[in-house]
């Protein structure tokens, strides 16, 4: 079996979320499994591809609306993660310091263009496994519908939802960004109005999951407004249980705890890193500590 992994995060090249740590997890372990999985994401100007070497693997162009770009495919060159990564190097819209954006409609759909245009030139194809944030729900959308890759319409897809409150709109007044299709079929665009990427990807996706089998049931009763589309599409729906991965998630190897600990010694390890904590930010050590994470956005 052959798994290409589709995202805009990935563990350590570019994390905003969790989806980064499951990107980055996810296909080291389905390879342990005999799998050849591997990851495509788009080329970000971070430490991360400043301080590696890539090898450019493929060059193209790709018409975006009435816009031309260029664009590579890049190959990091070490093993270092555990399966091979590939970027999506479009520098005019993808090499910037940041993932997200406002105009995250144009440069996820150019980078989704990007992606299957270079999936067209592979001599076996991969299963795709789309893991959605903001837009990249439109691969199932264009591989099934769009008259340039209707070769890839027999690939299975798996859309995998991380958190459903990104949903990927955009007005139909960017419809012509999207490569030729059949307008009858339309309607598999539009939702409330609006193209929604991820409403379409659960429409088109061979496959829909969730980080686990509780979030699937909690989106069919709150999806920000998708919830009657998912009970509609549960027979293709199912939630699969997140993992961890302990070569990074292990307190008996993290550099960045003050004390490390395994289950021999978990109490006495905790306590040491409370203390630290309490120390550092002068919270009274006999006292039960919360920590509450917030990511701010800006």
């Amino acid at each position: 079996m052959n798994i290409l992994h589709i995202s805009a995060e990935c563990f350590p090249i570019a994390k905003v979320g969790g989806l980064a740590d499951v990107v980055g997890a996810l296909p080291k372990y389905q390879k342990d499994l005999g799998t050849t999985a591997n990851v495509v994401m788009p080329f970000y100007n971070n430490k991360f591809t400043q301080s590696n070497t890539f090898e450019e693997i493929y060059a193209n162009y790709i018409a975006l609306g009435h816009q031309y770009y260029d664009f590579k495919v890049l190959k990091l060159t070490s093993n270092q993660l555990g399966f091979d990564l590939f970027c999506i190097d479009i520098p005019d819209l993808l090499y910037k310091e940041y993932v997200y954006s406002s105009d995250d409609t144009e440069r996820f759909l150019a980078f989704q263009i990007a992606t299957l245009d270079w999936i067209l030139t592979f001599e076996k194809q991969p299963i795709l496994s789309i893991h959605m944030i903001i837009t990249q729900g439109l691969i199932p959308f264009m591989m099934s519908q769009s008259f340039k890759y209707k070769t890839l319409k027999n690939i299975p897809t798996v859309l995998t939802i991380h958190n459903a409150q990104y949903q990927g709109w955009f007005s139909h007044e960017k419809i012509n960004l999207i490569p030729p299709f059949n307008i009858d079929n339309v309607g598999l665009l539009d939702w409330d109005g609006n193209i929604n990427s991820l409403a379409t990807a659960i429409k088109c996706a061979w496959k829909v999951t969730t980080v686990s089998p509780s979030y699937m049931e909690e989106l069919k009763i709150k999806a920000n407004g998708l919830e009657d589309l998912l009970n509609h599409e549960s027979s293709k729906c199912i939630g699969i249980l997140n993992g961890i991965d302990w070569s990074v998630w292990n307190p008996k190897t993290d550099e960045k705890l003050i004390k490390n600990y395994d289950k021999s010694n978990v109490i006495s390890g905790k306590s040491g890193n409370k203390k630290w904590l309490c120390k550092e930010f002068k919270l009274d050590v006999k006292k039960p500590s919360f920590c509450i994470y917030r990511k701010i956005s800006g």
